[in-house]
C-alpha cells in the first residue's frame, strides 16, 4: 500500500503515537460518551465503520440553528446543498441527486436500472445493499469472487456483463476488505462493460484513500455516461446518524434516479450540517490524517504479533483471526467492545472499525486476550 511521505522518522512517529495511546483501559472513550445526564454507553462500538469524532463543530452548530426552521419544508436548503455538492465536483446541479444516506442512492439505482430478466453484477464479498434491494425488482444477482489479494476481479466482472446486465456494482474502496481498484483498472473495465449496463461506483470511503494509483470515478462520467458515483456524508464527515448521501451522474442517469426518489428525502438539520461540512476548510484532511494514522499504528502492532491483515485504504481493517469469527464477535461483546459481523465469504476474517486511539488500544488489548498472538516470523 502506498503511503504519504512523512518528514518524521519511524521511531519518532511510533513514540508520538504511543504517547497518545498510553495506559488505556478497556472502557468507553470520551469520543463515544453520552450527553450530560444520560447513561454512559455500554460498549465501545467498532462495528459499523462510523467516524468516532462525529460531526465538525461547524456542522453541530448548523444543526442546532436548524431548529428555528423545523416547522418548514427545507426546499431552499435542499437546492443550496445540491448546488454546493455540484460546485465541489465541478458539475451542473442537475447531475446531483440526494439520498437518505448513500444506501438510498443504491436503492434508486436498482429501481431505475433493474427489473425482471436483468442481472446485477457485484463482487463477493462487498457491501450488500445493491443485491438486497435488487430482490424487489426481480433482478438476478451475479456475484464474482474477489482475487487472491482480496480485490475486485474486474476482468471476470466484465465477462459477466452480458446483454441482460442492467447494473454493475463496484465498491471502491471495497467494504469489507478495504482494498481499492486503481484508476487505470477502472478505466479499462468501463471500456469493456456494455454501455447498456449502468456501472455504480460506491465511493463511501473515498476520502480515506492515500494510494496515488486511485482515481475517483466522478472524473470518468463524461467519457462513460453509464457511470453513477455514490458518495456519503456518513464517513469522513461523521454524519452517519443524520443520513445524507448523493449521486453524481450524467444528466440522463440523474433524471432516471430522481424519478424514483421520494420528495424531500433530506431533513433541514442534515442539509445544514452538510453545507457546513463542505465549507469547513481542512476538515477532510484532518480527519483522514487522524484515522489513517491510528489505522497504521494498529496494523503495525498486528504485524508485530504475527497477525495477517488485508491492506486497507479505509477507516477499517480486516484481520485474519485463524478461526471462525462468530464466537469471537460474542467474546468481544462480553468485554464491552462491538466489532464487525461475520462475512460468509471470509469467515475467519474479523473487520474492525478504526476508533479513537483510546478505543483502538482497548480493542488490541482485548484481541490479544481473546486470540493470543502468534510469534512474528
Amino acid at each position: 500500500m502506498a503511503h504519504l511521505a512523512c518528514s518524521v522518522s519511524r521511531r519518532r512517529f511510533a513514540f508520538s503515537l504511543g504517547a497518545a495511546f498510553g495506559a488505556t483501559a478497556v472502557r468507553p472513550s470520551a469520543s463515544t460518551a453520552a450527553p450530560p445526564g444520560a447513561a454512559a454507553p455500554a460498549v465501545i462500538d467498532l462495528s459499523s465503520n462510523e467516524n468516532p469524532y462525529g460531526p465538525s463543530a461547524a456542522a453541530l452548530e448548523a444543526m442546532t440553528r436548524s431548529q428555528a426552521v423545523a416547522a418548514r419544508y427545507p426546499d431552499a436548503a435542499e437546492q443550496q446543498t445540491i448546488e454546493a455538492i455540484a460546485r465541489l465536483h465541478g458539475v451542473s446541479p442537475d447531475r446531483i441527486v440526494l439520498g437518505c444516506g448513500s444506501s438510498e442512492v443504491l436503492r434508486l439505482c436498482d429501481a431505475a436500472f433493474l427489473g425482471a430478466g436483468r442481472t446485477v453484477v457485484a463482487a463477493e464479498p462487498t457491501f450488500e445493499a445493491v443485491l438486497h434491494y435488487a430482490k424487489v425488482t426481480k433482478a438476478e444477482p451475479v456475484t464474482v469472487p474477489l482475487t487472491a489479494d482480496f480485490r475486485h476481479d474486474l476482468p471476470a466482472m466484465a465477462r459477466a456483463c452480458d446483454a441482460r446486465a442492467g447494473l454493475v456494482y463496484v465498491c471502491n474502496p471495497n467494504n469489507p476488505t478495504g482494498t481499492i481498484v486503481t484508476g487505470d483498472e477502472l478505466l479499462a473495465f468501463l471500456a469493456q462493460v456494455p454501455p447498456t449496463a449502468v456501472v455504480v461506483v460506491d465511493e463511501a470511503y473515498h476520502h480515506f484513500v492515500e494510494a496515488p494509483a486511485y482515481r475517483s470515478a466522478v472524473e470518468m462520467i463524461d467519457r462513460f455516461p453509464n457511470v453513477v458515483v455514490a458518495r456519503t456524508f456518513s464517513k469522513i464527515y461523521g454524519l452517519a446518524g443524520m443520513r445524507l448521501g448523493y449521486a453524481v451522474a450524467s444528466k440522463a442517469s440523474a433524471e432516471s434516479l430522481r424519478a424514483h426518489a421520494s420528495w424531500g428525502n433530506a431533513n433541514a438539520a442534515v442539509l445544514a450540517a452538510a453545507q457546513a461540512s463542505l465549507a469547513d476548510d481542512g476538515l477532510v484532511a484532518s480527519r483522514r490524517e487522524r484515522l489513517n494514522r491510528t489505522r497504521r499504528w494498529l496494523c503495525a502492532e498486528l504485524a508485530r504479533d504475527g497477525r495477517r491483515t488485508i491492506p486497507s485504504e479505509t477507516n477499517f481493517v480486516m484481520i485474519d483471526a485463524g478461526t471462525d469469527v462468530k464466537p469471537l464477535v460474542a467474546a468481544f461483546e462480553g468485554r464491552g467492545i462491538r466489532v464487525g459481523r461475520r462475512f460468509a465469504a471470509l469467515p475467519t476474517w474479523l473487520r474492525v472499525t478504526i476508533g479513537t486511539p483510546e478505543d483502538t488500544r482497548a480493542f488490541l488489548a482485548a484481541l490479544r486476550a481473546i486470540v493470543p498472538a502468534r510469534a512474528a516470523a
